[in-house]
């Protein structure tokens, strides 16, 4: 399934090193899961977006197993792909841009004939084959309709897609240069928060990606303690390594709570996150109902989240 993470440090650009690869113990079953591309979105220092994205499996990627996506930024999304509507191009790999923003999308939805017809003008927005970006658009033209209000428009976009069309997820990250937003809806998929302290440190990770052939994930120094290794935590998808959190505040948001931090939450089925660019976090469930349309997945099936 996708796997989605985003990270907003507020006010403070900071440089992060996202490994979207397999974890050493799992690269077997994760390499036939997650085939079909890697992203990562962020902001440069005027505020426009920049994506780094590749049509490959994370696995496959020799930038992605030999080297560290290295950025800096104040807000990233990251991404990792397994496609359920478009091929595998660069076009339809996440993260996605328009008007300013970066969005990526976990789950899936029908009807796409019905919602390019909502879209109108907002189709030409659209440059892949994707569920994923066409959800974007409309996202997009609901925040226009909103006057610019970003939750409302996320809201408008997947209240409209859940009256209407066949879901399973529309799970969900929009990013603008300092501020985030999350929509875990419905509850099929998990999506989690973290608001973590500036000071906050999780442990280094052992060495294991090494015999993968990928970088050392440890990122600490003779010398220094976990105190100095800022964010440095892992899931079966992902590393992350943002060395200046040490320093500075942070909110995360991700698919997987990732190993070796405390005090993460799972969003409630229909809740919406704000990360403001000071940090603090408005909460609230925009969409109590269940969609009209709920595709559900089978007990047995791998991309269910609990």
């Amino acid at each position: 399934m996708c796997r989605l993470l985003g990270l907003n440090a507020g006010r403070h650009p900071v440089s992060a090193s996202f490994w979207l690869i397999d974890a050493p113990d799992s690269l077997e079953v994760q390499s036939h899961r997650n085939v079909d591309g890697s992203g990562i979105g962020f902001f440069d220092a005027s505020g426009a977006p920049v994506l780094d994205k590749e049509p490959e499996p994370a696995f496959a990627d020799e930038e992605f197993r030999r080297e560290a996506k290295q950025a800096r930024s104040v807000t990233f999304v990251a991404h990792v792909r397994y496609a359920t509507t478009g091929d595998r191009t660069l076009a339809n790999t996440h993260p996605f841009t328009m008007a300013g923003r970066i969005m990526a999308h976990n789950g899936g939805l029908g009807g796409l004939g019905r919602l390019e017809e909502q879209l109108g003008n907002y189709r030409e927005m659209v440059q892949g084959d994707t569920d994923s970006e066409r959800y974007f658009a409309l996202i997009t033209q609901q925040i226009d309709a909103h006057g610019g209000d970003v939750g409302a428009g996320i809201a408008a976009a997947a209240r409209w897609i859940g009256e209407r069309l066949p879901v399973s997820s529309l799970n969900t990250i929009v990013a603008t240069a300092g501020e985030l937003w999350a929509l875990r809806y419905p509850g099929q998929h998990a999506l989690h928060i973290i608001e973590r302290p500036a000071g906050a440190s999780s442990p280094p990770a052992p060495d294991t990606h090494a015999e993968a052939g990928t970088p050392a994930t440890t990122g600490s120094q003779p010398g220094t303690g976990a105190a100095a290794t800022g964010l440095h935590a892992r899931s079966v998808t992902s590393s992350v390594h943002v060395p200046a959190l040490h320093t500075v505040p942070s909110v995360v948001v991700a698919s997987e709570e990732l190993d070796g931090e405390e005090g993460w939450r799972m969003l409630a089925s229909g809740e919406l996150v704000h990360v403001r660019p000071d940090l603090t976090v408005e909460s609230a469930v925009v969409i109590p109902e269940a969609p009209a349309h709920l595709v559900p997945l089978p007990s047995d099936n791998p991309n269910i989240d609990t």
